[in-house]
């Protein structure tokens, strides 16, 4: 697994948020509820093959999951971290779920002699069934929820009107995306500051 994709990948191919450490993340950012109604942005399956194809260098080699399993996951995975943010219990079902997909394919470790000496990797056992970059998903998600450090990171927009979640690297990142939400509330702040200071556009100048 390498580096995850960058943000502006993410963008070009329709999606306003990505490229989070956790792809787990990731795909949680992929359904937007704080508008009306909910977007789902992996809602056909030629989104959902993009999305997989931008995570791919980053997941186990295998078979692109089908959107029903895919939106499942997510499900679970939102859950688990609004009801973090939200100081709830998650859902049990959405606990179960990440569980069963983290479960449905074993790894273990192998060593590797290249040109540079031996290194070691995972190896993803889908020999009795499941799907390898479910399951690393899952398992990336159960990674951060046991971390007390990452986990305290987690942070939601401070965008009232967006969704999206990200691991915060410093205190001081509040927006999901500096060019989306970062920008746009800069934008209204600057024009509640500005507003009062030009004359009406429905007087004459020079009166009140």
């Amino acid at each position: 697994m390498t580096t995850p994709p960058r943000l502006e990948d993410m963008q070009r191919a329709g999606f306003p948020m990505g490229g989070e450490p956790s792809v787990a993340l990731d795909l949680a950012d992929t359904l937007m509820l704080a508008v009306q109604p909910q977007v789902d942005l992996i809602g056909t399956p030629a989104a959902v093959a993009t999305w997989w194809r931008l995570q791919a260098p980053r997941l186990p080699e295998g078979p692109v999951p089908g959107p029903e399993a895919t939106r499942a996951l997510r499900a679970a995975i939102r859950d688990v971290f609004d009801a973090h943010l939200a100081g709830r219990p998650p859902q049990g079902t959405s606990v179960e779920d990440i569980n069963a997909a983290a479960a449905a394919v074993p790894t273990s470790p192998r060593i590797v002699r290249g040109e540079s000496g031996i290194t070691a990797q995972t190896r993803w056992h889908t020999e009795q069934g499941g799907n390898a970059a479910l399951a690393a998903v899952a398992r990336g998600t159960i990674e951060l929820l046991a971390s007390p450090e990452l986990l305290a990171a987690v942070r939601r927009c401070a965008n009232p009107s967006c969704s999206m979640l990200f691991l915060a690297a410093t205190k001081r990142r509040t927006w999901c995306a500096a060019n989306v939400c970062g920008n746009r509330v800069r934008a209204a702040r600057h024009y509640e500051r500005t507003r009062g200071q030009h004359p009406r556009e429905d007087l004459p100048l020079g009166t009140g």
